[in-house]
């Protein structure tokens, strides 16, 4: 069997491995990031996504709650009014990070909550209980959406709670039932999403364009076009290829890669929790959304969020525009026209003005102050340069002059 170690990597997918990777990261950290993955059937993003499992890290929760509740900060109905006593008294467990999916055939309850029917119908102790659905239970994990244009079309309340669910960060989730208190719950969980944007009933943008802009990131998935690629792909997978004795050493290699995997993300998250940007950066994304007149504020701040993850993946500790301009394809595909998309990245490129043309000069030199304070260098520009501190003439060397 495949295994996210196994994945081969080419041009066409390496976007969505940065997505997976910054996510999860995020998602350890306790801040979502949601990503959503377009492409033509059967080019692998799904499966990308799924064999990701295989390299998340466990959690500490407290023993048996359902709800995953952080030891530290317990959010459930049952432990959120518990001290640290009673929790203690409670016990710890590590499970799984969760990495739960919904299903088209999923129903309201499912997704959600509702009664629980184990203990309504226990005979010695019934009682009228709520079960949390799958968005509960995904707490501090991963949820996974496989043909979410799909979903969004046939199931427009399910996209509700979505919509609600993917609003703030944490979310929130509302357990409704007859005859019960309503229960809101705190939910911190990154949603990932796959479709195909060819097929009916299209892109998920023309479709319900609000969840759409829920995503923080959206990546195209491309097709292999090495001829090497798709011949190793070919003989990985063959039933020829498997081997018992093969199959012990693979098992053990790729074990230690996934633990590989794993500790990098840990330690990312580490990172992550401190990380701030420049101010400088943090300016410069500002008027990107004044001068190009961007509707969701959600473009920017994942924009500030992205350039931070991608820079810490990328093992540096600061973000810079640099960052920012790789992130913006994958930012404001699913926001806005190609048009106005080519004029961002232009902005980003230096080209004419820049983005700086559309501030007063005040501002603009106020930045560029902060810019080379925050890259300190003993270099300057060439045309502050005097010829001879460019090229060493004949006149200006001394053969006889010691070292």
């Amino acid at each position: 069997m495949i295994q996210y170690a196994n994945l081969e990597r080419y041009e066409g997918n390496e976007a969505l491995f940065d997505l997976i990777k910054m996510s999860m990261l995020s998602t350890i950290a306790g801040e979502p990031l949601h990503i959503h993955a377009e492409g033509l059937r059967g080019t692998g993003k799904t499966t990308i996504m799924r064999k990701a499992q295989d390299i998340l890290p466990p959690i500490k929760r407290i023993k048996g709650c359902i709800y995953n509740c952080d030891p530290k900060e317990p959010h459930c109905p049952h432990h959120r009014e518990l001290s640290a006593q009673e929790i203690a008294d409670l016990g710890v467990e590590e499970i799984p990070m969760p990495f739960l999916e919904i299903s088209h055939s999923a129903k309201v309850g499912t997704v959600a909550g509702s009664i629980d029917l184990a203990k309504l119908t226990d005979e010695s102790h019934p009682e009228a209980r709520l079960l949390p659905g799958l968005i509960p239970q995904a707490h501090r994990g991963i949820l996974f959406i496989d043909e979410i244009n799909r979903l969004a079309d046939t199931a427009p309340e399910i996209t509700d709670i979505l919509l609600d669910l993917m609003g703030t960060k944490p979310g929130i989730v509302q357990i409704e039932e007859a005859g019960l208190p309503v229960v809101k719950i705190k939910v911190s969980v990154s949603v990932w999403a796959a479709s195909n944007p060819d097929e009916d009933p299209g892109p998920l943008e023309e479709i319900r364009r609000q969840l759409s802009d829920r995503f923080d990131m959206v990546c195209y998935m491309g097709r292999p076009t090495s001829i090497d690629v798709l011949a190793k792909m070919l003989k990985e997978n063959f039933h020829t290829n498997i081997h018992p004795d093969k199959d012990i050493m693979d098992e053990a290699t790729i074990a230690k890669k996934h633990q590989e995997y794993t500790s990098s993300l840990l330690k990312w998250a580490e990172i992550y929790k401190q990380a701030d940007i420049p101010d400088f950066v943090r300016n410069y994304i500002a008027r990107l959304y004044v001068k190009h007149n961007l509707e969701s504020i959600r473009a920017i701040e994942a924009m500030q969020q992205s350039a931070v993850l991608y820079a810490i993946t990328k093992n540096r500790d600061q973000a810079t525009i640099n960052d920012v301009s790789r992130m913006l394809p994958l930012i404001l595909k699913h926001r806005i026209n190609s048009d106005t998309l080519i004029k961002v990245i232009n902005d980003i490129d230096g080209k004419g003005e820049s983005i700086f043309s559309s501030v007063n000069k005040s501002a603009k030199k106020t930045d560029l102050a902060e810019e080379k304070e925050y890259f300190k260098s003993v270099g300057r520009p060439l045309k502050f340069l005097g010829r001879n501190e460019l090229i060493n003439t004949e006149k200006s060397l001394d053969v006889n002059k010691a070292d």
